[in-house]
C-alpha cells in the first residue's frame, strides 16, 4: 500500500545527470567546474577541527553571508546561505507560492522547476521563447495574465548559455505582479567584457532575488552551498521560517568560505573555461555543428544534418567514454548540451564526435 501523496504518486522526479561508473569516462554532462577547488580549500580541509563537529553549525553561515555581503557591497540581511542553489529554489516555491498559485518559467528551462512547482502544489505558466531562445517582448504581461506569483529565469540560460541584460530583467520584475529570481547558477562564466553585473537589481528593486552557486564556478559541486541575494523583506522569511534548521554543515561553511577568499583562483578558472568554451565551439562548427554563443561552461550543439541523430550521438560517445546530454524534447530533440572541459578533455571528445561520425561532416 502507497502512502505518498496522490499528487506526489502521479508526478516524475528530477533526472539527475548521468554518474560514470569507472574512472575513465569523462563527464561532459553535469556542468562540473574541469579545475579542482583553490589549494586553500585543502589547507582549510587540513585545518578543520574534527572534534567541532559535535556541535550544531552556526546556523546561518554568518561568516560567508558577511563575505558574499562586502564583496557585493550589501548588508547581510540581504544574503541566505543555501544547501546548493537547489534548495534556494526550494526556499523561494515554498515561501512565495500558495498551493493553487502559477509559478512562471519559459519553455525551455531547468527541469527542476516543474518538479518543485508540482510538490507544491502550483500551476506552470509556460513562455515560449523566440527562435533564438530570448525573452518576448511581453514575457511579463503573458504572466501576469496568468497570475504568476513567482517566475524563475536561468541567466546565463540553461541549455544555451543565452544572457539577457540586467535592464531587460529590470524591466520584467518592474512589470510583473510576483517575485522575479534569477537563477545566475553560471554567471561567473560570463565574459567580463560584457560588464554584466544583476546585482544592481536588487539594490533598485524589492521583487527580485539572485540565486549563486559555489558548485560551478568554485569548483565545490560535492558540497553543496549556493546563496541568495534580494530585499532584506525577500531574504527574511526564507531565513528565519521556511529554510531547514541548521541547512549548511560547519565544514561546508568553511571550506566555502575558504574557496570564496581566493578569488584569484576561481577568476583564473573562468578565464580557462571561457578559454575553452571558444575553442570547443569553433571546433564543432568545424564539423558542421550548429553552436550558438554561450556565456555558461557549456554550450548547445545541433546534429548536423545527414547525420546520425542527436541521441544515437550521445549514445555512441557514451560507449566511447565520453558522457554528454541529451534531452528528449521538442526544441532540443536534435541538440546535445556539451559541458565545456580541459584541453584534453575537450579533445578527446572531439576525437570521439569524429569516430562517432566517421568524420563525414568536417568541413
Amino acid at each position: 500500500m502507497s502512502y505518498e501523496r496522490q499528487r506526489i504518486h502521479r508526478m516524475r522526479g528530477y533526472t539527475a545527470g548521468e554518474q560514470p561508473l569507472d574512472a575513465t569516462t569523462i563527464k561532459l554532462n553535469t556542468n562540473e567546474n574541469p579545475y579542482p577547488p583553490s589549494p586553500r580549500v585543502a589547507e582549510a580541509l587540513a585545518r578543520f577541527d574534527v572534534a567541532s563537529l559535535r556541535r550544531y553549525p552556526q546556523p546561518t553561515a554568518d561568516a560567508l553571508r558577511d563575505r558574499i555581503a562586502a564583496r557585493l557591497q550589501l548588508a547581510r540581511e540581504q544574503i541566505l546561505i543555501t544547501n546548493g542553489g537547489d534548495e534556494g529554489l526550494r526556499l523561494a516555491f515554498t515561501t512565495f507560492l500558495e498551493p493553487g498559485d502559477a509559478f512562471g518559467t519559459t519553455d525551455v528551462t531547468y527541469s527542476l522547476y516543474p518538479v518543485l512547482s508540482e510538490i507544491q502544489g502550483c500551476s506552470v505558466a509556460i513562455v515560449q521563447l523566440d527562435s533564438d531562445w530570448k525573452l518576448p517582448r511581453d514575457f511579463a504581461a503573458q504572466l501576469n495574465a496568468r497570475r504568476a506569483r513567482l517566475c524563475c529565469l536561468v541567466n546565463p540560460h540553461a541549455p544555451t548559455g543565452a544572457l539577457t541584460a540586467p535592464d531587460q530583467l529590470a524591466a520584467i520584475a518592474r512589470e510583473l505582479d510576483g517575485v522575479l529570481l534569477v537563477d545566475e547558477a553560471y554567471v561567473d562564466f560570463v565574459d567580463p567584457r560584457l560588464r554584466h553585473d544583476a546585482v544592481t537589481l536588487v539594490r533598485e528593486l524589492d521583487n527580485v532575488l539572485l540565486l549563486r552557486t559555489f558548485s560551478k564556478g568554485y569548483s565545490l559541486a560535492g558540497l553543496r552551498v549556493g546563496f541568495a541575494v534580494g530585499h532584506p523583506e525577500l531574504i527574511a522569511p526564507m531565513l528565519g521560517k521556511t529554510r531547514d534548521s541548521y541547512n549548511v554543515d560547519a565544514l561546508s561553511q568553511a571550506l566555502a568560505c575558504a574557496a570564496f577568499d581566493d578569488l584569484p583562483y576561481a577568476s583564473d578558472t573562468w578565464a580557462k573555461v571561457r578559454t575553452e568554451r571558444e575553442r570547443l565551439s569553433e571546433a564543432l562548427r568545424t564539423r558542421a555543428f550548429d553552436v550558438p554563443p554561450s556565456q555558461s561552461n557549456f554550450v548547445l550543439a545541433t546534429v548536423p544534418r545527414g547525420a546520425v541523430d542527436a541521441a544515437e550521438l550521445a549514445a555512441r560517445l557514451k560507449r566511447d567514454g565520453v558522457l554528454v546530454r541529451y534531452f528528449a524534447e521538442p526544441r532540443l530533440a536534435d541538440k546535445l548540451r556539451i559541458t565545456v572541459g580541459d584541453p584534453e578533455q575537450n579533445a578527446r571528445l572531439i576525437n570521439a564526435i569524429d569516430r562517432a561520425l566517421g568524420c563525414s561532416t568536417a568541413r
